[in-house]
């Protein structure tokens, strides 16, 4: 995925994976790594990197990572 997306379609995005199990304002784990091996394929390297990601964006630690805390993700690999 190019970085170069509006926020719009970043949004899309985002909603188009949360909305797997339900909720399109929040990516569960398994959402989460759903949109980083299709749409970041080289940003996983091994098992604990997803983990270790997910506590990262989770910044309220609620289980989930909402838009807000996944658009920090976006922003890191876009730089």
């Amino acid at each position: 995925m190019s970085m170069k997306k509006s926020p719009a379609e970043l949004k899309s995005i985002f909603e188009k994976y949360a909305a797997k199990e339900g909720d399109t304002n929040q990516l569960s784990k398994a959402e989460l790594k759903l949109l980083i091996q299709a749409e970041f394929p080289n940003l996983l390297k091994g098992p604990s990197t997803l983990d270790e990601l997910f506590q990262e964006l989770d910044k309220n630690g609620d289980g989930e990572v909402s838009f807000e805390e996944f658009q920090v993700l976006v922003k890191k690999i876009s730089q």
